[in-house]
C-alpha cells in the first residue's frame, strides 16, 4: 500500500517587497532633493557628494546630481524592503514612514557618516563631526516625503 501526501502553497498578491515602487520613489526623492539642494548650496552637490567616492575637486554639479540621484535609488529600495517588513499598508502610513526614513537617512548617513567618510578621503568639503545642519535635514524629509508618496503609488498601481 502507498499513502500520497498533498501540500498546497498559497501565493499572496500582495507582494511584501516592492522594489520597483522603492527604486522609482527613490529616483524621484532624490531629484526632487537635489534640486531643492541646487537652489540652496549647489556647492553640497558640485562637491561634497562627488567628493565621497573621490570624483570631486574639480567640482562638477551633473556628477554630483547623478550620485545623489543613485544614492536615492538604492536608499528607495531598502525602503521597500522597511515598509514591506513593517507591513505598512495605508498610503497615509506609508508616507509618513518615508519621511521617518528621511529624517533618518539625515541623522546616520548625512550626520554621522558622511562627516567621517569626506575625512577619510581627504575632501575639501568636509564638514564637523557630527554634522547637524538643519538644511540638510529638510532636504532628506523632502526626499522621505516624496519617496513614500510615490512608492505609494507606484505600489498600488503596478
Amino acid at each position: 500500500m502507498s499513502s500520497e501526501t498533498q501540500r498546497s502553497v498559497t501565493i499572496e498578491d500582495d507582494v511584501s517587497f516592492d522594489a520597483t515602487a522603492g527604486v522609482i520613489g527613490g529616483i524621484v526623492g532624490g531629484v526632487a532633493m537635489g534640486a531643492l539642494v541646487v537652489v540652496m548650496n549647489a556647492a553640497v552637490l558640485a562637491v561634497a557628494i562627488p567628493s565621497l567616492y573621490t570624483l570631486a575637486p574639480p567640482a562638477n554639479l551633473q556628477l554630483g546630481f547623478l550620485v545623489q540621484v543613485f544614492h536615492g535609488a538604492a536608499l528607495g529600495l531598502a525602503f521597500a524592503g522597511l515598509v514591506g517588513t513593517l507591513s505598512v499598508d495605508s498610503p497615509a502610513k506609508v508616507v509618513a514612514a518615508g519621511l521617518g526614513w528621511g529624517v533618518v537617512t539625515w541623522l546616520v548617513l548625512a550626520a554621522l557618516v558622511m562627516p567621517l567618510w569626506l575625512g577619510a578621503v581627504g575632501s575639501p568639503a568636509s564638514p564637523p563631526f557630527p554634522n547637524f545642519a538643519l538644511p540638510s535635514l529638510l532636504w532628506h524629509a523632502v526626499y522621505g516625503a516624496v519617496l513614500g508618496g510615490v512608492f505609494a503609488v507606484v505600489h498600488d498601481r503596478f
